[in-house]
């Protein structure tokens, strides 16, 4: 098998390399023309957990209570906020947001309700409903009721009554929701049960019905985002206005992922270009490693896009990567054609070619083989946009590996020989500096490296997943300036739903018709309506046709009651903003009361409400026909050490300790629930990563090179690296998040390669010395520079990054140069002294002659 292989590849490659070349410049083309198709994804899908029931769940309660996304516009005029032109300022901006494709409705101090100034009857209230634009309204009275009644307090003023908010409500897209339901069911049944062919051919059109609706929603949603900033702009002069939301961020997020990929892409090919002319100073050795690159890219590209995989925040890193990763392989290879150039000056192209190639395909293989295992293993993440960068780094990694040997080869077949220009340059001098430094000091590099791991293993017990999404952007960014104005004044950002069920055995005992008055309450309060004679005997409002309110658990006075302890906990939390429920409704009723209620008066005062009150403080918060109550609220991310899981948990132990609540009454909902549990899940999966990690290399290297204690050796420099980079966040106190959580399986991946190369040329120098500090210095002189080479390309490379608007883009490129970095450190001192102290090929033998 392996000698046919190596009979058509010197057909192919050796002896026609034109051929070869016009064969992948026809598949580029090819892939080429499906750039056009190329699409991008930053739906807040991609950022969750791959099966995460709480995504379904979230989608069945938004459609349930028609509460989707929303926009928040902060406007802090110029003038005083109450005055006319303010006002007059505010109409124009609400009436223009309003005409917004996607825009329900709009919310903001001159449309709401105004219920506190002054209080009025019910009755009253129901006859007609005031706002600030009402005639004759006190404005002074309005203010106060923004910055201090239930209903507003936190959401619609500034404590400094100099910032308001416009709340935009968005269409909750019923479709949308039906159909990512139906496919996200189909494969949990794939993935759990198994699929008919009926099933199979269903799931893979629903699949592409979505993605296409998807993508055509994402458009619109764009649009709408650039709307609204359109007419944001026409108000700029007088006001200071911010943008904020989900659909905002989303938009936003495309753009970053544009431009990285143009600015890492050029930035990283300059930087190809001149590592080359700098290490090789020769123009074939500039243009061929780079044109590897290009079309590994190219190839990948086009291919994503004809199959139409999208990139997401995460994955978009893949094309710097693949560069990067791709130049490594070039360089390994010119590095060895250049020494046997000028080892063997009088050999045939064909001869150098080819016997490059022999030599360096088995360490290229097994180093391209252990970068995919670190990608392969990020596929147990469960991270959507996780698992799809552990892929096509995985398959980029495989096209990089083939063109490095077969375009670059070919190439040097259709140039002439040359004359041999490789005499050794500054970094042989420097890589043997640190083979003399094993040598002599090796004691030290022993100590520096169990100092350094005992330091790690520290550092990595303080490491968090916690995180804060604010600080995932630039501060000077609107996304950064709009959260933060948004959390601090108005509320808070991140949206966190508690979804309380009914006590089951009150479900138990309505199943059966009572004879009682269910709303009867004999322990009830004197009140209005307590008067031994039933004073709606004649009640005008009762009559025939009018609809009884159904009944509710949540509508009663222990019901209320429940909800009103809980909802005053969690006003009483540093980290949440804004809270709103039924509890709201209820203060509301008591204040218009001047007492406690009964279970009848809530009942009649429930029919009274009018319409619009009744839309804004019931209907978003009740279900009475799956008997649950919603309680919303916002997590002000600016909170400092915010801690989602033990926020929710400490809630939790509230709700069922404290309030009384059943545990399989209480539920949470919300984009803090999903991204908390992504968070989570990373901790988890980093553990696993790791393992699966250093025991497949571990085997991969025992395969190669026989030998357990090879492969012990070849593996502790590289945990040590992984462990540095992952003690130094701990100690640093950086998070682990959806970027950093790749970077010790990418550095024990890519950098156990060198290590592979370092001992494959290791034992070829043993075999021809028998000394293994001659080994030493020989490896360290040869396959030691392309390490060097390698390696300085590698962690510039991933110090483009530093470019990126995306914070944790910038840390994953910083830290993976600086895991780099101790990598390379970690192959040119301790790893060969522990060859020299282990001695793992055997003992010393005379040279050979």
């Amino acid at each position: 098998m392996l000698q046919r292989l190596s009979s058509l590849y010197q057909v192919l490659v050796v002896k026609r390399p034109f051929i070869t070349l016009s064969v992948l410049f026809l598949v580029a083309l090819l892939a080429a023309a499906g750039l056009p198709n190329f699409k991008l994804d930053a739906s807040a899908d991609s950022l969750t957990l791959e099966h995460d029931t709480s995504i379904d769940y979230l989608r069945e309660i938004s459609k349930r209570y028609q509460r989707g996304d929303f926009l928040v516009v902060t406007f802090t005029p110029h003038e005083d906020l109450f005055s006319d032109k303010s006002i007059e300022l505010l109409q124009q901006l609400s009436a223009e947001f309003a005409q917004v494709e996607g825009v329900e409705s709009v919310y903001s101090m001159i449309d709401v309700p105004l219920l506190y100034s002054p209080m009025r009857s019910l009755a009253e209230q129901q006859e007609s409903t005031r706002t600030l634009l009402t005639e004759g309204v006190d404005r002074e009275q309005a203010k106060q009721e923004f910055l201090t009644s239930p209903i507003y307090r936190d959401m619609l003023l500034s404590p400094d009554g100099k910032t308001t908010a416009l709340l935009l409500n968005l269409e909750v897209n019923n479709k949308y929701i039906e159909m990512v339901r139906h496919r996200d069911a189909l494969r949990w049944k794939r993935d759990t049960e198994g699929l008919s062919e009926e099933e199979k051919i269903e799931l893979e059109k629903v699949s592409k019905e979505f993605l296409d609706y998807r993508t055509a929603q994402a458009v619109k949603d764009h649009q709408r985002v650039e709307t609204v900033r359109q007419v944001m702009d026409k108000y700029r002069g007088d006001a200071q206005l911010f943008l904020g939301g989900v659909s905002m961020i989303t938009s936003d997020m495309i753009t970053y992922i544009k431009n990285d990929l143009v600015v890492f892409g050029i930035a990283i090919l300059l930087f190809i270009v001149v590592m080359l002319a700098f290490i090789f100073r020769q123009l074939r050795y500039i243009i061929l490693p780079l044109a590897t690159c290009i079309m590994s890219v190219l190839l990948m590209l086009g291919w994503i896009s004809w199959i139409d995989w999208r990139l997401t925040v995460i994955s978009s890193n893949f094309v710097a990567l693949l560069l990067i990763l791709a130049l490594a392989f070039t360089i390994y290879i010119v590095v060895r054609y250049r020494e046997l150039h000028a080892q063997y000056p009088d050999w045939t192209q064909a001869e150098l070619v080819l016997k490059t190639s022999r030599m360096m395909v088995v360490p290229c293989f097994y180093s391209a083989l252990t970068t995919m295992v670190a990608f392969m293993s990020l596929l147990m993440s469960g991270i959507r946009p996780v698992i799809d960068f552990g892929w096509m780094m995985t398959i980029g990694l495989i096209v990089a590996f083939f063109l490095s040997f077969v375009l670059l080869p070919a190439g040097l077949m259709i140039l002439p020989k040359g004359e041999p220009k490789d005499r050794g340059d500054q970094s042989a001098a420097m890589t043997m500096r640190f083979s003399r430094f094993a040598e002599l000091h090796g004691g030290k590099v022993l100590l520096v490296a169990l100092l350094a791991g005992l330091i790690s293993i520290f550092g990595i017990t303080q490491l968090q997943v916690e995180n804060r999404f604010i600080d995932y952007f630039h501060e000077d960014s609107e996304i950064h300036q709009g959260m933060k104005v948004i959390d601090q004044e108005l509320g808070g950002t991140v949206t966190l739903d508690i979804i309380l069920d009914a006590d089951p055995a009150w479900m138990a005992s309505t199943e059966e018709p009572l004879e009682d008055d269910p709303f009867a309450d004999p322990e009830a309060e004197e009140g209005p309506f307590a008067d031994e004679e039933d004073p709606f005997a004649d009640d005008p409002f009762a009559d025939e046709s009018a609809e009884k309110a159904p009944d509710s658990y949540w509508f009663t006075l222990n019901g209320l009651d429940e909800i009103r302890k809980l909802h005053n906990y969690l006003e009483s939390l540093p980290e949440v903003g804004k809270v709103q429920s039924l509890a709201i409704t209820y203060q509301l009723a008591q204040d218009i009361n001047g007492g406690r209620l009964n279970n009848f008066e809530l009942n009649v005062m429930r029919r009274m409400l009018s319409d619009d009150i009744t839309d804004f403080l019931i209907r978003p918060y009740l279900s009475d026909e799956h008997q649950q109550a919603r309680i919303s609220l916002r997590v002000k991310e600016t909170t400092p050490d915010l801690r989602r899981a033990e926020l929710v948990e400490k809630i939790r132990t509230y709700a069922i300790d404290e309030v009384g609540l059943k545990p399989e009454q209480v539920n949470f909902t919300g984009m803090l629930v999903l991204y908390n549990n992504m968070l989570q899940s990373l901790f988890q999966s980093q553990i696993a990563t790791i393992g699966v990690v250093f025991v497949s290399i571990m085997l991969m290297i025992l395969v190669l090179f026989r030998s357990f204690k090879i492969a012990l050796i070849a593996i502790l420099p590289n945990m040590l690296a992984a462990s540095v980079v992952l003690g130094g966040m701990g100690l640093a106190g950086i998070p682990l998040d959806m970027m950093t959580i790749t970077i010790a399986a990418i550095t024990v991946g890519v950098g156990v390669d060198q290590a592979i190369q370092y001992f494959y040329r290791f034992r070829q120098e043993f075999a021809q010395t028998g000394s293994y500090v001659e080994s030493m210095h020989n490896s360290h002189a040869s396959i030691g520079r392309a390490m060097y080479y390698t390696s300085a390309t590698i962690i510039v490379g991933f110090s483009i990054l530093a470019l990126s608007e995306f914070i944790p883009s910038i840390y994953f490129g910083l830290l993976t140069a600086f895991a780099m970095f101790a990598a390379v450190l970690g192959s040119l001192t301790l790893l060969p002294k522990l060859i020299l102290l282990l001695k793992p090929l055997g003992a010393e033998q005379p040279k050979a002659e």
